[in-house]
């Protein structure tokens, strides 16, 4: 299984230093400057039960963190904002990894505060993503508040929030907002949830 999945990390590696996204796409993506690291504080920790929310997604659908309860982990994806450099990395890179979610019967809920046409057409460029994409937009930020990873830009932080089937807190981590996380360090929190 490890050998497996340092294989598919390596193939993400590969991938990130020879992208095989369309030209098109990489010159239609936004250079932004660096930015501080993060800019937020975190409000749930490990062990707290998940706020609740619910969030439409470009699937056309209104989606609720505790449809899930019972019945899939769950891992929150927060990223700052579409259309740009790491964010357009990081979200494909875990198309490579979908078997493995499906083995440890979890799920990813990606989450922007861009607008849902904005996410609908920043995921068609990007071929498209096996999980849902999720809109806080409006109220803005409202969920990315709840969990303390609002920046005082209006945008989120680069976060992951990973829960469990019962609803509880497993995993916390908020990156610096100019780095993609390491797949590895998402590997290692599915691998340490609860049988």
């Amino acid at each position: 299984m490890r050998i497996l999945i340092s294989a598919k990390i390596l193939v993400l590696t590969v991938g990130l230093l020879f992208p095989l996204t369309a030209a098109s796409f990489i010159d239609g993506v936004y250079r932004s400057p660096e930015q501080k690291p993060v800019d937020s504080q975190l409000k749930v920790q490990v062990g707290d039960v998940s706020p609740d929310f619910t969030l439409p997604c470009i699937c056309g659908e209104d989606i609720t963190l505790s449809q899930y309860r019972g019945r899939k982990n769950v891992m929150l994806s927060f990223v700052p904002a579409a259309w740009t450099p790491v964010c357009s990395d990081q979200w494909p890179g875990y198309n490579i990894v979908e078997d493995y979610f499906a083995r440890h019967d979890a799920i990813i809920l990606g989450i922007s505060v861009d607008s849902v046409p904005t996410l609908y057409s920043w995921m068609q460029a990007m071929g498209g993503l096996w999980f849902p994409v999720l809109s806080d937009f409006w109220p803005h930020g409202e969920v990315a508040e709840k969990f303390g990873v609002l920046r005082t830009d209006g945008t989120a932080e680069r976060a992951v929030v990973l829960i469990d089937k019962q609803g509880v807190i497993r995993f916390v981590h908020v990156e610096d907002i100019n780095v993609r996380p390491r797949l590895e360090l998402l590997i290692n929190a599915l691998e340490d949830l609860p049988g």
